[in-house]
C-alpha cells in the first residue's frame, strides 16, 4: 500500500511562510518607553514631607555646621568614623 503525503508538504509551505521563520531577529515596530506620571497630590505631599523634615531645629544645627566647615573648626572625632566603617563593612 502507498501512502501520499500531500498535506505534509502543504504544512511546511505554511510554517516557511511565517513571520518566525522568515526574519526571526527582525522587530516589526518600535517599543515604546516607559512612562510615570505623579499626580499633583502626590508632589504636594512629597514637598510638605520635605519641609517638614527640615524643623526649625534642624536648620539651626545644619546653620551651625556650615559656619564650622566654613571657618574651618569643625572637627569629626576618628572613633565615630571608624564605628561607621567598621558598621558598613559588617553588613551582610
Amino acid at each position: 500500500m502507498r501512502i501520499n503525503e500531500t498535506n505534509r508538504t502543504g504544512m511546511i509551505n505554511a510554517y516557511n511562510k511565517t513571520p518566525q521563520a522568515k526574519g526571526a531577529g527582525q522587530v516589526k515596530g518600535k517599543m515604546g518607553k516607559d512612562e510615570v506620571q505623579i499626580s499633583t497630590e502626590a508632589l504636594e505631599l512629597l514637598k510638605l514631607g520635605e519641609d517638614l523634615e527640615l524643623t526649625s531645629a534642624r536648620k539651626a544645627k545644619i546653620q551651625e555646621l556650615k559656619q564650622q566647615v566654613e571657618k574651618g573648626t569643625y572637627q569629626v572625632p576618628s572613633q565615630k568614623i571608624a564605628e561607621k566603617l567598621i558598621n558598613f563593612w559588617k553588613k551582610p
